[in-house]
């Protein structure tokens, strides 16, 4: 295939991450971007936060009504030890049984808020992945060429899970320890303001070091989420190209260009995992200097009379649920700076630049003719593929694309399906210009192959039928005919139930591009775009391909794409293409006689053929 289709991203390298360490990226940006997202999901929300609110009151209050059993308990004790009284053992069971009702009550909120939560995550992410799919087929298509397949992945698959993962953990959790904090806090107010001053003095050196290490750690979440996909996109192509690989014992170099992305992967996820994780024992510390300041004060107020040794048990129980949350909070935002970077590059998918809207006209069952003209085109502004095409195909016609690799071949062929669109001039099938028509009415009435064969992961028989899903058997089976491939087929274990692997490695090169032509000939389009469709088999099979397919061109229009110039002698027209012009067009014979650039090139394949 021509260089200029061939254009991918290239994946930064371990240096490079390294001077971008320094750049956060838009946490709070993110944040509400996922937020406004949830909006749609408002109503389970709301019962998330109902339940959840209601779980953690009810958990608050238990201690309270608890302390009064341990002062009913306390007081009767010291009337037993005085002879004035007793202990109350009904009173102090009617009080436990209330406690325990409240608990279980409360246990039971939290797990309808556990099973609401689970379920709106799930949500969030099916409906992720939905919206990603049916974002993809709206993508132009030089997204796709400037990024490795993994990447594309990792963003379906790590990001989406990190985002629903740590959604169905994080707010949840968060919702709860927040209810938690004021409810405790209200609770130790109404027992002793002063014992509350004492324990809220460890909030400022909390909340200092909660941002601090929220700061630092962020960046490194940003590159762990982003060389996660760095390291999908080499596995795949590593995967995907082994054969290659192992031809060109490059086994060492992918080694190493592996291993330096996992050494960056290696670096940032345990820095952040480090920092994030220095926050529960930091904290749990100076929970315990608070919980001993309490433990001190309370002895001394309760000496004094000021408050009840069952209120004392109380509030030291609140200083334990105090804390917790404020620990649960560190690991919160821990999670939520995961969400935060894997957020980012979902949305920033989503929010691509998307093609053109298409057109409402649609074109029927297409005559096949074609003008180009004075098409303009580049993949950017800078970079110009095509300066002036200008050309008629009429109906039937079988039109010949040569010229040199870069040349702009299949940069046409491209902009005739509406992959890209012309920068300027035009491009028009029986009369309409392609942009004024919808591209499925376009692409519906062109068939093609391509030099990549493209086979999915199932049977022979379902690769034929994609071209045409309601096609009968003896359809399929006389286009495999048509192509040469019915016999290899046969010979099959399976014939044509035999599933293909994922990279089809169960059958040649040669073998896969006959199912991709008899892919096509099944489809029966009006015209047929044939890019360099018979590179990769043998010259016998190559010439009973050339036979069935001049019977299939016949009375369509049809472009091919040639590498090979004797495989297109019987064109009706050649164009010769040369730095994104027509230097030359005519038929075979008229082109040779003329001794111009088109000689030259066929010379050339002669001449290395003799000397083959």
């Amino acid at each position: 295939m021509a260089a200029d289709s061939k254009r991918r991203k290239r994946q930064p390298k371990a240096e490079e991450v390294k001077k971008e360490e320094d750049k956060a990226k838009d946490f709070r940006g993110a944040m509400q971007k996922v937020f406004r997202y949830l909006a749609a999901y408002k109503g389970t929300m709301l019962i998330v936060i109902v339940f959840a609110v209601a779980s953690t009151a009810l958990a608050v209050i238990g201690p309270k009504i608890l302390s009064r059993a341990t002062t009913e308990l306390f007081n009767g004790l010291v009337a037993k030890f005085t002879g004035t009284g007793g202990i109350d053992f009904p009173k102090i069971f009617q009080i436990l049984i209330a406690v325990l009702g409240l608990y279980l009550v409360s246990l039971t909120c939290a797990l309808i808020q556990g099973w609401m939560m689970a379920t709106l995550s799930q949500k969030v992410s099916y409906n992720l992945r939905r919206d990603i799919c049916s974002k993809i087929n709206r993508m132009p298509m030089k997204y796709f060429e400037s990024r490795t397949v993994g990447e594309i992945l990792s963003r379906i698959t790590n990001d989406v899970d990190t985002l629903g993962m740590s959604l169905n953990q994080s707010v949840a959790q968060l919702i709860t320890s927040i209810c938690m904090i004021i409810g405790v806090a209200i609770m130790m107010i109404s027992i002793s303001p002063l014992m509350f001053l004492i324990t809220v003095g460890i909030l400022p050196l909390s909340g200092w070091l909660l941002n601090t290490v929220v700061k630092k750690s962020q960046k490194h979440f940003n590159i762990q989420q982003e060389y996660l996909g760095v390291i999908n996109g080499q596995t795949e192509e590593t995967i995907g190209g082994h054969s290659i690989v192992k031809l060109f014992n490059h086994e060492t170099q992918s080694e190493a260009a592996y291993e330096e992305s996992n050494k960056v992967l290696y670096k940032s996820a345990w820095m952040s995992q480090f920092l994030s994780g220095l926050l529960i024992p930091t904290m749990q510390f100076i929970g315990h200097l608070g919980y001993v300041a309490v433990a001190i004060s309370g002895g001394i107020l309760a000496f004094s009379g000021t408050i009840s040794v069952g209120d004392i048990q109380a509030y030291i129980q609140y200083v334990r649920q105090f804390t917790a949350p404020m620990a649960q909070l560190a690991q919160i935002f821990q999670m939520l700076q995961s969400m935060a970077a894997a957020a980012e590059r979902v949305f920033e998918f989503l929010e691509e630049e998307e093609e053109a809207a298409d057109p409402a006209d649609s074109l029927a069952a297409a005559q096949g003719e074609v003008e180009f003209e004075h098409v303009k085109f580049g993949y950017d502004d800078t970079k110009i593929v095509i300066n002036d095409f200008s050309g008629r195909v009429y109906p039937g016609e079988t039109i010949a694309i040569v010229g040199p690799t870069g040349a702009g071949k299949t940069t046409m062929v491209k902009l005739l399906m509406r992959f890209y669109d012309v920068i300027s001039g035009a491009i028009r099938v029986d009369g309409h210009d392609v942009r004024s028509i919808s591209r499925k009415s376009l692409r519906e009435n062109i068939g093609m192959v391509l030099q990549d064969t493209w086979l999915f992961n199932g049977t022979i028989r379902e690769n034929i039928r994609y071209g045409k899903l309601d096609a009968a058997e003896e359809d399929i089976i006389a286009a495999a005919k048509a192509a040469h491939a019915d016999s290899f087929i046969r010979t099959l274990p399976e014939g044509y139930d035999t599933v293909l692997g994922e990279e089809s490695e169960n059958i040649s090169q040669g073998q896969k591009q006959l199912l991709t032509i008899a892919r096509a000939i099944l489809a029966d389009k009006p015209m047929l775009i044939l890019d360099e469709a018979t590179s990769s088999v043998d010259t016998h099979t190559e010439q009973q391909i050339q036979k069935a397919m001049h019977n299939l061109m016949r009375g369509r229009t049809s472009f091919v794409i040639a590498h090979r110039l004797s495989t297109i002698r019987d064109a009706d027209n050649i164009l010769v293409m040369r730095d994104g012009d027509i230097a030359e067009q005519g038929r075979h014979r008229e082109l040779l006689d003329k001794g111009g650039f088109y000689a030259e090139l066929y010379n050339s394949q002669f001449e290395e053929t003799e000397s083959a």
